[in-house]
């Protein structure tokens, strides 16, 4: 979340790790770099729920760098250099919900995510209740709700959603049959 008066940071300029096939960090570079030139990273999903269990669903701005204006079931966003997984999944959350105090989120499987072009990042999938009144980013989110299982399996053909977070998301609904 941006602090202050003055213009936000560029994105492109967030310096991120970079990691190899086993998701070991082998150097760092801009996250436009690295977007760029298809380098392998790190990111956090999260999927967040309010006190009744509903999940919190959003659609991204026009301004996001990857997969603008698309809905997306999961906050979480991208590892900065030096950053663990599970201080990326509370930062994040925070920031996109707009929020303070989150219970540190529930981290609960890593995948590797991987769309065949060019689109590759490390993904740990986490879990946490938010009971505090939401006020979610602007800069992040264009629309929000709360929305049950049931609504959100409704819209999962209805909407157009990001690509990892769709991927995520079928691959939590296996994590939990198992």
């Amino acid at each position: 979340m941006t602090v202050g008066s003055g213009p936000a940071p560029d994105p492109r300029e967030e310096m991120i790790s970079i990691v190899d096939e086993h998701d070991e960090v082998v150097g760092e570079a801009p996250r436009g770099e690295a977007y760029a030139r298809g380098l392998l990273h790190r990111c956090t999903f999260i999927l967040a729920r309010d006190a009744e269990g509903r999940v919190f669903v959003h659609r991204r701005t026009p301004t996001k760098l990857v997969f603008p204006s698309l809905y997306d079931m999961f906050v979480g966003g991208v590892v900065g250099a030096g950053e663990s997984y599970d201080d990326a999944a509370l930062r994040e959350a925070e920031e996109e919900l707009g929020v303070r105090g989150l219970p540190r989120p529930t981290p609960l499987f890593k995948f590797l995510y991987d769309d065949g072009a060019g689109k590759s990042w490390w993904s740990y999938l986490y879990e946490v209740r938010c009971e505090l009144p939401v006020r979610p980013q602007a800069e992040e989110v264009a629309w929000h709700a709360f929305v049950t299982e049931d609504e959100l399996e409704r819209r999962l053909d209805e909407w157009e959603w990001v690509p990892d977070g769709l991927d995520a998301y079928r691959r939590l609904r296996a994590f939990r049959a198992v």
